[in-house]
């Protein structure tokens, strides 16, 4: 009688509401969180370091005390706030533009039927297939003759028209979003007089306002990330990316004659003050987050 409660305690009536099913579970979940957590809490701890806590090598974790003058020196060299300004204008604004417009057409194609439907689809996805890298240099030539290169707009532009980045997944996205709505929503709201444009705005969009958020931060994270476009249509562009990129050579020639030399502290914090955009923004939409990547099934790199 004791040998089945226990087997019946280890393993459950199925495998997977046992004892042993559920230890494994966490073991792994927790092995997996220490993976992505560890980077970030080995930059929190550097981050707040002295050099002389980061040269001590009885300080591993835990500083002595909290060292703010490495967010100081980063937060100059970045010029943080009015390059966190001019990074939102090529991030933020894109993003929003994109996913709007990427929604009319996946409503586009959707909800209405015309000649050529599944071809101009096809065409429309398979943008996403081919390389970015192919089509950069005729883009290039494009801006560069009408005077875009090194202006936001070459980044807002194709944005408005569908043409930004991984523009051809929202798409889909919001084409399989509102194929689930039911027709007959569109044709009831058609009895009572509603015209396409109000059916859209108050019976699709807040329909697929899961879509829309997800669509968004996902936008909002490459825009963020994408250093390939930047550098190439906007070289000389004050973008926190690309000022990490030269922050060695940056911090070496702003404090050429300062007793502190770069260290890694000073690496670190400038690091996470590139990440704090992109967190803060996480945790206050995380919720409507996770609700749209389970409803819309789309997810990220």
């Amino acid at each position: 009688m004791t040998k089945q409660k226990l087997k019946k305690i280890l393993l459950g009536k199925e495998l997977s509401d046992g004892v042993i099913f559920k230890a494994i579970v966490y073991v792994l979940l927790i092995a997996i969180g220490f993976v992505y957590l560890y980077p970030i809490l080995y930059m929190i701890s550097y981050s707040f370091k002295s050099p002389t806590d980061i040269i001590d090598p009885m300080v591993n974790w835990i500083p002595r005390r909290l060292y703010f003058d490495n967010y100081l020196r980063s937060a100059k060299v970045l010029n943080y706030f009015p390059t966190l300004g001019m990074s939102l204008l090529v991030t933020l604004l894109p993003a929003i533009l994109q996913t709007a417009v990427t929604s009319l057409i996946g409503y586009g194609f959707a909800k209405y039927n015309f000649r050529g439907k599944k071809i101009w689809l096809m065409l429309v996805l398979s943008t996403f297939i081919v390389p970015v890298q192919v089509y950069m240099i005729p883009r290039y030539v494009m801006f560069n003759k009408f005077g875009l290169l090194d202006s936001p707009f070459s980044v807002i532009l194709p944005a408005l028209f569908a043409q930004g980045v991984n523009s051809a997944i929202f798409i889909l996205v919001f084409y399989q979003f509102f194929r689930m709505i039911p027709h007959s929503f569109n044709e009831a709201a058609e009895l009572d007089g509603a015209g396409p444009y109000q059916i859209f705005f108050r019976i699709a969009v807040p329909l697929a306002a899961p879509a829309y958020i997800t669509c968004f931060l996902f936008g909002f994270v490459w825009y963020w990330n994408e250093t390939y476009l930047l550098s190439l249509f906007l070289p000389g562009y004050p973008h926190l990316q690309l000022k990490l990129a030269s922050f060695v050579s940056a911090y070496s020639s702003l404090y050429s004659k300062d007793i502190i030399k770069l260290n890694e502290g000073i690496r670190l914090s400038a690091t996470l003050l590139i990440i704090i955009p992109m967190l803060i923004v996480y945790l206050i939409m995380q919720r409507w987050f996770v609700e749209g990547v389970e409803k819309t099934g789309i997810t990220g790199e």
